[in-house]
């Protein structure tokens, strides 16, 4: 589920934009050690809630630093640019160890809203008879904020911003001539993906339950765009689709590696693929597969429907069924028109 709203968040960029970054597993890294600084020690101890709030500005705020240059660098450069936001945050988090903890990471906090935690065990609750812990907790809680973060991505698409960025996306010198400020509308929807991945980002957090600089790097990054190429570009749908594929495909590797020919235990010897890398490898190939036969993604194949059969159209045009038409100027409803006199005549030299 937080996978799934990073997707949501990238595919408003890339697929509502039109623009291409690289940076992503930076703003996933400022909402996670953002929540895990506001809310823990040592920091500020705020509120779980309000942390996580304050977290997800932070990241909207980084997004904002950036979006002037969003708001001029388009295509492959400004892939180049976001990119470099990667490594400069890998650099910070090495080294910023009172926040980040450094190589070793830091603890996060667990989530408590009025005297409930989602990441504790106490108090014991029991739902008919069954523990309800820390992850039946925190499945509702992603659940929940998914949903949020589903409608909201869905009403933006749907509005003006939304129309407004298809026109950007589709062309800007139309848009500009449409009256579409491309600039502050390119800011705008960096921003807004950057506030979906710190909202990713804090709930990574949450689940992991500790959080390490490495995890936050370019192959994070690259994951995410192989979720909204394989789910479909500009779709909320295919985002959430192509999040689940990307991250339950290296689980069911390995729940399975005993049972797969070329694929590793986790925690083998080593001689074969392993689960992580064998998945990376299937779902590379997904995304050349769906570039060459299924350019709309997974959701595209949903909206496809068969072509419904037709009549093919009669050599003259006209409907099989009704015969053919008579001559043009013939038919009980046409009158002649008289011709003129001088018409008649022949002309002489």
């Amino acid at each position: 589920m937080a996978a799934a709203i990073g997707a949501i968040g990238l595919n408003l960029l890339s697929g509502g934009a039109g623009q291409l970054s690289l940076g992503h597993a930076f703003f996933l890294a400022v909402g996670a050690y953002g929540y895990a600084w506001l809310a823990g020690e040592p920091g500020p101890g705020l509120p779980a809630p309000l942390a996580l709030v304050l977290a997800v500005c932070l990241a909207g705020v980084a997004g904002g630093l950036f979006s002037p240059v969003s708001g001029r660098v388009r295509g492959i450069y400004l892939g180049v640019a976001t990119l470099a936001l990667v490594f400069i945050g890998h650099h910070v988090m090495l080294n910023a160890e009172s926040v980040t903890g450094g190589y070793n990471g830091r603890a996060v906090a667990p989530f408590e809203l009025f005297g409930f935690s989602f990441t504790g065990q106490d108090p014991e609750l029991l739902v008919l008879g069954v523990p309800f812990g820390a992850e039946e907790r925190l499945w509702y809680l992603g659940l929940t904020l998914l949903a949020v973060a589903w409608f909201t991505a869905r009403n933006i698409l749907r509005g003006r911003p939304g129309r407004a960025m298809a026109a950007v996306r589709d062309s800007e010198v139309a848009a500009s001539v449409m009256g579409v400020p491309v600039a502050r509308y390119r800011s705008a929807a960096f921003v807004v993906s950057s506030m979906y991945a710190g909202l990713s980002g804090a709930l990574i957090a949450l689940a992991f339950r500790r959080i390490v600089p490495d995890y936050f790097g370019l192959v994070l990054s690259i994951d995410y765009l192989a979720m909204i190429v394989i789910g479909g570009l500009g779709s909320v749908g295919g985002a959430v689709a192509g999040a689940a594929f990307v991250t339950a495909l290296p689980l069911v590797m390995a729940r399975y590696a005993d049972a797969l020919p070329i694929v590793d235990e986790p925690g083998g010897p080593g001689h074969v693929v392993g689960p992580t890398e064998a998945a990376r490898y299937l779902y590379g190939a997904a995304i050349i597969v769906v570039l060459r036969y299924a350019p709309g993604g997974l959701a595209g194949l949903l909206r496809r429907r068969p072509a419904r059969a037709r009549p093919e159209p009669s050599p003259t045009g006209t409907d099989p069924a009704a015969g053919a038409a008579p001559p043009l100027g013939t038919g009980p409803h046409v009158t002649p028109l008289p011709v003129p006199s001088a018409q008649r005549k022949e002309s002489r030299p």
